[in-house]
């Protein structure tokens, strides 16, 4: 078959696309267009809120239209990210947004921040941001929606923190949990549960011998800077980022393929740093005594024990999910005392579970139906 030689306005094309892609980005990104209200900043994390839509309907990626719910939903809705990722993956297309799905579907919706940290919050760890930091946000929520009942949505270690934040038993006013991608038992975690455990047996012999553990060393030097977060994220599935390079220069003619990518690369590519402290927990707690397998949660004094988290939940995983497996996640089932549990299994991966386009069909309306049938 003879090689198709491309067309003036097409080799035009590519040039342009490239050249913007490389040089100027920005105008490119669709990330981030639904509108918004910061009206808590402490310094680090931010509240943002995300006021009616002014649309009476709003696109779908598969070409359909949601009409705009003209009912509010009683209970106001937190959406809790992790650390480490910046926020556009809750908005990341216009026809693919989880806060303006959300808000169509009636729901007074508000969205932590958790901010940039630098070199400055090394000292602040996992129990700073679930135990201290959220609580305060939560009141700026109530004191912003006049509710006091609310609902939490958290993905990934945002989860964590609202099941540990739940677990602490000092808010009688939490609705429902939603988690998605939320890890429980690390040594259950397929591949990585596997270096958990060795990294557990090795540690935990060094500690049984001299006592020492990471916190023995400045937060400093556990620090993990936004590039390396990015790089460790794209590297659980190397085979696919490669693929969406070599597709990308397949596809440079058309303008929309390369807005797509270089937005979904605006959420890759800008991950933010974990402070050093937070490493050390991640590695004392949840890496080599794997605390959560146990009810009890990642901090210091043992205050709270997941037996103590009551309210409805919805657990959203995917046998796909590399990062947080099924198992990891519904190992949290016999350690909680909530009689309303239910699963929902989804495709893709751990980014996808949350923003990818099945996610659209297959867990925002379930998400939002769960939450409207138990609305007060």
């Amino acid at each position: 078959m003879p090689l198709s030689v491309p067309t003036l306005d097409t080799a035009r094309a590519t040039f342009d696309n490239a050249r913007q892609w490389i040089t100027r980005p920005r105008p490119l990104i669709q990330a981030q267009t639904t509108p918004f209200q910061v009206i808590h900043d402490d310094g680090l994390a931010r509240l943002r809120y995300y006021p009616p839509l002014t649309e009476t309907a709003i696109p779908l990626e598969d070409g359909s239209e949601l009409v705009v719910s003209t009912q509010r939903q009683r209970t106001p809705l937190v959406l809790v990210p992790p650390l480490a990722v910046n926020m556009l993956i809750y908005d990341l297309f216009p026809q693919r947004s989880l806060v303006r799905y959300l808000r169509a579907r009636g729901f007074e919706l508000y969205l932590v921040d958790w901010g940039r940290p630098g070199r400055e919050n090394d000292h602040q760890g996992l129990a700073d941001y679930f135990s201290e930091r959220f609580p305060a946000l939560l009141e700026r929520v109530r004191e912003h929606s006049g509710e006091r009942r609310l609902n939490l949505h958290g993905w990934s270690f945002g989860g964590l923190f609202s099941l540990c934040y739940c677990a602490l038993g000092r808010d009688p006013d939490i609705a429902n949990l939603v988690l998605v991608g939320t890890p429980t038992d690390y040594h259950r975690n397929g591949v990585l549960g596997r270096q958990y455990q060795r990294i557990s047996r090795t540690l935990g012999w060094l500690r049984h011998r001299t006592g020492w553990r990471a916190h023995e060393l400045s937060p400093g030097w556990f620090r993990s800077p936004g590039w390396l977060n990015s790089l460790a994220f794209k590297l659980t599935s190397p085979v696919a980022s490669l693929k969406g390079y070599l597709d990308l220069l397949r596809h440079l003619d058309d303008h929309d393929y390369v807005s797509n990518h270089a937005t979904n690369g605006a959420f890759l590519d800008d991950m933010v740093a974990y402070p050093g402290t937070v490493i050390q927990d991640i590695i004392h707690y949840l890496w080599v005594d794997n605390v959560m397998a146990e009810g009890r949660l990642p901090m210091e004094n043992h205050e709270g024990n997941l037996s103590r988290v009551t309210v409805p939940m919805l657990n959203i995983t995917s046998p796909a999910d590399l990062i947080v497996t099924p198992e990891c996640s519904q190992a949290m089932f016999p350690l909680v005392g909530s009689t309303d549990v239910e699963s929902l299994s989804v495709s893709g991966g751990h980014m996808a579970i949350l923003g990818g386009g099945k996610a659209q069909q297959e867990s925002w309306p379930r998400v939002a139906q769960w939450l409207i049938e138990r609305d007060e």
